[in-house]
């Protein structure tokens, strides 16, 4: 009786192990950052309450240049908004006068 319980012990202690390096190794392999890892261009933040209560260390990103869409880890920082706008002109504040 012993021996089954140890024996019981010990795989479930191998299966709980690899569970936990699988996650940590597959954590590191995800892309960090704000870019989108096939077009590398600026993603955006979808909002899944459910996806970031569970994993608030991860991000759900979709990128508008090629539509991709997945998950991204979040360093912990807001994105910086770009100093281009949409049409493409920088702000009427950061143009130099011309005289």
């Amino acid at each position: 009786m012993g021996e089954a319980v140890l024996a019981i012990v010990v795989l479930g202690g191998f299966f709980i192990l690899r569970g936990i390096l699988a996650t940590v190794f597959f954590f590191y392999l995800l892309p960090d950052g704000i870019n989108c890892p096939n077009c590398d261009a600026e993603t955006i933040r979808v909002e899944s309450r459910k996806l970031n209560f569970l994993m608030p260390r991860f991000r759900t990103s979709w990128c508008l240049a090629c539509g991709w869409h997945g998950l991204l880890r979040d360093n912990g920082q807001p994105a910086v908004a770009s100093k281009v706008n949409q049409s493409g002109q920088l702000p009427v504040s950061s143009k130099k006068s011309s005289k």
